[in-house]
């Protein structure tokens, strides 16, 4: 959690019969998918489908819980991010916020995830279409 908005709001969905027909249909309006764990039974037939997009439900990912409607909440928060990373390198990438946000509200954002995780050696700022800025770890 972060101590300002991103400015990214997440689709959230609930694996239940009217999401399922939804993606059958093939309309998938949703970035992430929870799903309780008696309902991935019922998701198996369209892992074809979600799996590609990375939004089949997966325990790892926590998207796979008892109490979907729990998680849900916690997780559609503007403050809430998530790291992605590379499978080839030691490499995260993640949102900080928009340029529209003030400076001081940019630089909480990127201290807090810092000051999360304290074995990042090096970390480089880059906006879209923009050149890169390596910041000063201390």
């Amino acid at each position: 959690d972060l101590p300002h908005s991103t400015g990214k709001t997440r689709k959230v969905a609930i694996a239940d019969d009217k999401t399922l027909a939804q993606i059958e249909k093939g309309q998938i309006d949703f970035d992430i998918l929870y799903a309780s764990p008696d309902q991935m039974s019922k998701l198996v037939k369209y892992a074809k489908i979600l799996g590609p997009k990375g939004l089949m439900p997966n325990p790892k990912t926590g998207t796979v819980v008892a109490n979907p409607e729990e998680a849900i909440k916690k997780q559609t928060s503007k403050n809430t991010v998530f790291l992605k990373t590379e499978k080839s390198a030691p490499l995260i990438h993640t949102i900080v916020g928009k340029l529209s946000a003030t400076d001081l509200q940019l630089i909480a954002n990127i201290q807090a995830i810092l000051t999360s995780l304290p074995q990042i050696s090096k970390a480089i700022l880059k906006s879209t279409m923009s050149p890169a800025i390596k910041l000063l770890l201390v």
